[in-house]
């Protein structure tokens, strides 16, 4: 393993000698070390001795940095990470599931004296908890084969703080149904299912927490707690001995001895943990003792403990709470018993500890990327062992390099360079290392073994097969060797040179003066299906037959003795309409032009085919104004793109993190239209923060790989800076060009830039609108990018649509405005989704509510606290200055900077670089910070008078925090003493609603909603949308845009089936007990257009909720029959009189012969009709002239599919 060769290595240098004879002799001990070498040191003292170490550092952002660098050394099994919690006792605030289960499980583990490092913050130790005895960490293993009640399992997990819900979607919650238990370990990645035969636990399977789907077996599974309680028979004693008189008077206290009494564990019982317990105490008092702790700063750790408590201590005092005492504990109560203990400090102090010094050097040189590869130089010439991290995360641990003085020439390679040649992504040109690897081949030289991270080792092992070079295989060293380089494959964070073991380490970072982002594993896909069809009982619905309803309910009818589900639904007059299944797709929710209430249809009349008939020849109008103008793109020859060039995909793979599927979709839909012959002009609609840049970037390079130039177009200035910078950074080692047209930049440079655009030595403009003005003359314009196109104004939309008669158009929008998704959906324009969020990312928890000075004051104080920056949006210039106030009084410590469009463009970029720079704790600013802002340490937004902003406006300002995998919080605030209008509750309302990941396509519609699809249509067309509704008119649009297009096939729609079978079709509502799930089951299954989908949709729903009753198997099989039958082009498929029926079939002759040889079937050739005897005790294919059998309910079902499935494979062959 690399570390214990570091370890050996490092045992060399005088200090850690020293050291390490203290700790063996049981003495405690001071080593005076830099702060970049701490994790080598304590990983290397963990890997020659291993015992169970606390690590503790200050704030839980050096806490995750000491953990993940602890994770490079030891592997993640050997480290622990113990978070700090962010709520608070004495609020009613649900506990973080997943914050209390990484808790307990990092305890246990040392409390149990177990080999392992937990790395901790020093205020994650303040809070109390029950004491030692009540070992209130344990876990619950269940393994196959255990025999358990089974009623105690859900008992054992009400225990420990898990809730019991319908589904276990999310950490902390655990779903029974059946003899099966679904639970989410607040400390897994992903829920498991536990099956029961009985009282014996035999199966445990992993699952997707997404769609419930099983993704293979366990052999058992740990369960951590996720709530720091116990509820022992002596603690449900001592809180109701307390609690027993008050209780008598107050409803809210009875319940909760109610629930003790019955060992539930709630989170309202951490106010009253001083009640349960004799004592409580701090987490340390946990530990074993031969625990080590190691303290980094021991003295500045003590002082952030009393900074911490004052600030516990002073919003305890606002909620009322006077004293904290077996709550939290004072910086001096932080006792580690009779545990050794170590400190690593900068400058040594005089003390009672044995103290030594390990001298610690910087690895990297600023600067180029020679003088930093001179510096590797320099440590080999000093016959250092050096280490040289990249992390890959294939299969092979490590690929070591061994060379020479005269075999590493890093300097001279690069400066022998040819003029093509230079520095990718910050990394050496893998052509100038493979051309002197060739020569040091020739001439009899020991080749090396190279491996990077993953995106770089896998060009760079294909860039030396190229050139005649082969990897080395891997091999292992006893020891590292000095003088040599060794290249391993671990993700370390940051290296250094120690000179007295003659050991250096250098990480890729190092390299790339960058860190790489952490990575996740898991996804979560949000099904674009629930963002374009939620509706639920009560709302407003139109059928596209019958017309405006209110959808009443799902009802189950009999039908010939037969049970079936049907949509019940409520028109004018009080009459009411059955909707079968087959027809529940020609439902949609109701959104008008005005967002006001709809007027129901009158059934029987002809009132609706009056309306539909309006309002399609109103759509076919409007079709042709749309289409015009893009038929007119259509027939111009445009300039199409080559395919990808090595450049293109050297550039690509400079991307320092993995792609999403919908990404590399979209990246392909995209290449694909600029390769054609004609103007592009495509959507990409994606959440905030879901790497639409990324896409937009690798377009743009494939256009300047064209020989044209780009326009990035972006409604602010600040986003227009950021794009520049990102642009730059990604496109400057590639000789491409970047420059930038903005309010930052002078009139003479805003000149130079102009000037060099029209000579075509600047590839890529970017710019706001300015771009469109008339003195920006491209030289040869081959793409333009609009950023978030909602957010410029008319005239410039008119220049815009110009635009696109002649170039390749991308427009990017999160929130796309109602005219765009119309134009997407219904054809007009090309659209495409990026529905995945990034791996790691956590959806952002929403506060909506009145302006609380309080509240805001715990929300800074936190974020702040916790090494945070906060955005705080006031969106009026005029009174800023009170909004500065208010944030000083709230929390005066707290670094304070403004910034609004009144001030100059120099002003508002000072400030944006001291807040990029963490040198502003909270930026107070108007909505200027809106799009495009991207600082993954602000993870608080506090936005006050939300009220008068738009959704998605809101949306897209909620979307400058949680850009990283830390919690964000987002609090939309509006004044109390001012009545909300019925727009702004809805506004606000939705916020709150839709917190999931990729909620973007779900707040557009939901603003068409409130604001009404007016917007989308002239004054003709408004009563007619109206009349219909947006879905509606939608797809009336989509069909007259088809049929203005030529494409027939598009326009028409495939003819419905008659299925008339007697069997049960529905989903039981105890098997689905929600009705907005039985909805969109019913309408995915109406929708599915092949049998992929059907299956796919069945394999989900059963995952999700166990196998499907016999009903439930008819209906999805009832759906196959319809997919072939439809693609057979059948009329009907019908069982009645012992006879299954088929109309408007053709059966081949060589077919026919069969089904009469094998089944007695009777073909009409004439009239198109297949008869199939179907008799009760018969077996299908089981003998001539049987029939297919019809004994149970399932046979007729099965019989029509087998039937249709030989009719199209007969088909197929012809």
């Amino acid at each position: 393993m690399l570390i214990h060769r570091i370890a050996a290595q490092l045992h060399t240098a005088e200090g850690l000698r020293v050291i390490e004879q203290a700790l063996t002799d049981g003495q405690d001990a001071t080593l005076a070390v830099s702060l970049s070498a701490r994790t080598l040191v304590l990983a290397a003292q963990f890997a020659r001795h291993p015992r169970p170490c606390v690590y503790v550092v200050s704030g839980e952002e050096a806490a995750d940095r000491a953990a993940r660098a602890l994770m490079a050394y030891l592997g993640r099994e050997h480290v622990a990470r113990f978070p700090e919690r962010t709520d608070y006792p004495w609020k009613d605030q649900k506990p973080d599931d997943v914050v209390v289960a990484t808790r307990c499980a990092a305890l246990g583990r040392i409390a149990r004296g177990e080999a392992c490092v937990l790395v901790a913050s020093a205020r994650a130790l303040l809070r109390c908890v029950p004491p030692r005895e009540s070992a209130y960490w344990e876990s619950a293993i269940f393994t196959v084969g255990d025999e358990i009640p089974f009623e105690e399992v859900p008992a054992r997990l009400v225990s420990m703080g898990y809730t019991s819900a319908d589904a276990a979607p999310e950490p902390g919650y655990f779903h029974v149904h059946g003899d099966t238990v679904d639970v989410y370990p607040a400390q897994a990645s992903s829920p498991v299912r536990m099956e029961f035969f009985g009282d014996e636990l035999d199966r445990i399977r992993h699952m997707v927490a997404s769609t419930g789907q099983t993704i293979g077996d366990a052999d058992a599974v740990e369960i951590y707690p996720c709530r720091e309680l116990a509820l022992t028979d002596d603690a449900v004693r001592r809180i109701t001995s307390a609690l027993y008189a008050p209780a008598k008077s107050d409803a809210e206290l009875a319940a909760l001895l109610e629930m003790v009494q019955a060992r539930i564990v709630t989170p309202e019982l951490e106010r009253f943990l001083p009640l349960l317990y004799e004592s409580t105490v701090s987490p340390l008092a946990h530990v074993s003792d031969d625990t080590l702790v190691v303290l980094s700063e021991p003295r500045s750790l003590f002082d952030d403990c009393i900074r911490a408590y004052e600030d516990l201590e002073r919003r305890a005092g606002e909620a009322g709470v006077s004293k904290l005492d077996g709550l939290y504990v004072r910086a001096q109560q932080l006792d580690f018993g009779h545990q050794q203990r170590l400190n690593y400090v900068s400058l040594i102090r005089a003390g009672g500890a044995v103290t030594a010094e390990l001298k610690i050097e910087q690895p990297a040189i600023a600067g180029s990327d020679t003088r930093f590869l001179s510096r590797v130089q320099e440590v080999v010439n000093n016959r250092c062992a050096v280490v040289f991290a990249i992390p890959d995360r294939g299969a092979r641990e490590s690929m070591e390099l061994s060379f020479t003085d005269e075999s590493i020439p890093f300097e001279e390679s690069l400066t022998a360079a040819p003029e093509n040649a230079g520095v990718v992504a910050g990394k050496p040109d893998v052509r100038v290392l493979a051309a002197d690897s060739s020569e040091r081949v020739a001439a009899g030289e020991r080749r090396g073994a190279v491996a990077h991270e993953p995106s770089v080792s896998r060009r760079t092992g294909d860039s030396l097969n190229a050139r005649g070079l082969e990897e080395g295989a891997p091999y292992t060293v006893p020891t590292l060797t000095r003088g040599r380089v060794t290249f391993v494959d671990a993700p370390i964070q940051q290296g250094c040179v120690v000179p007295d073991a003659h050991l250096a380490v250098f990480s890729i970072a190092d390299l790339n003066a960058r860190m790489d982002a952490k990575r996740g594993r898991t996804r979560r896909r949000v099904d674009i299906t629930e963002v374009t069809f939620p509706f639920k009982p009560g709302d407003y619905v139109v059928h596209a037959t019958h017309g405006i309803a209110l959808f009443a309910q799902i009802v189950r009818q009999e039908v010939g003795g037969r049970e079936r589900d049907y949509f019940l639904l409520e028109y004018a007059d009080g009459d009411k309409l059955y909707v079968p299944l087959e027809q529940v797709d020609r439902i949609t929710r109701y959104v008008g032009p005005d967002g006001d209430k709809p007027r129901l249809t009158r059934l029987n009349t002809a009132d609706w085919s009056r309306a539909t008939g309006k309002a399609r020849k109103s759509a076919k109008k409007l079709a042709f104004d749309l289409v015009d103008l893009y038929t007119r793109r259509s027939s111009i020859a445009g300039v199409a793109c080559p395919p990808d060039t090595p450049e293109q995909i050297e550039m690509e793979e400079s991307f320092p993190y993995e792609e999403t599927h919908d990404q590399l979709d979209a990246i392909a839909d995209i290449k694909a239209d600029m390769e054609a012959a004609k103007p592009m002009d495509r959507l990409l609609c994606g959440d905030v923060g879901f790497g639409k840049t990324e896409v937009a970037l690798r377009a743009a390079f494939k256009c300047v790989d064209s020989g044209r130039q780009v326009m990035v177009l972006c409604p602010t200035t600040i986003l227009a800076q950021q794009h520049f910078q990102t642009f730059f950074e990604r496109f400057a080692p590639f000789g491409v060009e970047v420059d930038v047209l903005s309010r930052f930049r002078t009139p003479g440079q805003q000149k130079r830039a102009l000037a060099a655009f029209a000579e075509g030595k600047v590839d890529v403009l970017i710019g706001t609108h300015r771009l469109l003005s008339a003195d920006v003359n491209p030289h040869n314009l081959g793409l333009v990018i609009i950023d978030e196109e909602q957010r410029f104004g008319v005239q410039h939309k008119e220049q815009l649509k110009n635009l696109r008669e002649q170039i390749d158009v991308l427009t990017l929008s999160a929130t796309p405005i109602p005219r765009t998704m119309q134009m997407a959906i219904s054809g007009v324009r090309d659209m495409s989704l990026i529905t995945t969020p990034p791996t790691g990312r956590r959806s952002v928890i929403v506060h909506v509510g009145e302006y609380d000075p309080d509240v805001v004051s715990a929300a800074i104080r936190l974020e702040v606290g916790r090494g945070g920056q906060v955005y705080y949006v006031s969106n009026r210039v005029k009174t800023i200055d009170d909004a500065v106030e208010r944030v000083h009084e709230a929390a005066p410590e707290a670094r304070v900077g403004v910034a609004h469009g009144k001030m100059s463009p120099r002003e508002v970029e000072d400030v944006m670089v001291e807040f990029a720079e963490k040198r502003i704790d909270v930026l107070i600013a108007t909505t200027i910070v809106e799009s495009g802002i991207d600082n993954a340490h602000a993870n608080t937004l506090i936005i006050e008078d939300s009220q008068r902003l738009g959704l998605a406006q809101l949306y897209q300002l909620k979307g400058r925090v949680g850009r990283s995998a830390t919690q964000a919080y987002a609090y939309f605030m509006f004044p109390g003493e001012v009545p909300l209008t019925e727009e702004a509750t809805a506004r606000l309302t939705a916020l709150s609603e839709f917190q999931d990941l990729g909620s973007g396509m779900r707040i557009a519609m939901r603003d068409l909603e409130i604001r009404g699809a007016g917007s989308l249509v002239g004054a003709e067309q408004h009563g007619n949308l109206s009349s219909v509704g947006f879905d509606l008119f939608t797809q009336m649009l989509g069909q007259a845009v088809a049929e203005a297009r030529g494409d027939d096939s598009e326009a028409v729609e495939a003819a419905s089936v008659a299925i008339n079978i007697p069997a049960d079709f529905f989903l039981d509502e105890e098997y689905l007990p929600r009705v907005d799930e039985r909805v969109l089951a019913y309408r995915k299954l109406a929708a599915a257009d092949d049998l992929e989908s059907v299956d796919r949709l069945q394999e989900e729903t059963e995952a999700a909720h166990g196998e499907l009753p016999q009903a439930g198997l008819n209906l999805f099989d009832r759906a196959r029959i319809r997919i072939r039958a439809e693609r057979l082009g059948l009329e009907s498929v019908t069982l009645s009189g012992g006879r299954l029926t088929f109309l408007g079939v053709d059966v081949p002759k060589n077919v026919a012969f069969d089904l009469k040889d094998r089944l007695g079937a009777v073909v009409f050739p004439r009239s198109r009709k297949l008869s199939i005897p179907c008799r009760a005790g018969a077996g299908a294919g089981s003998g001539v002239g049987r029939g297919l059998n019809a004994d149970d309910e399932r046979g007729p079902v099965a019989a029509a599919l087998a039937v249709l499935c030989q009719l199209g494979a007969s088909g197929d062959d012809d």
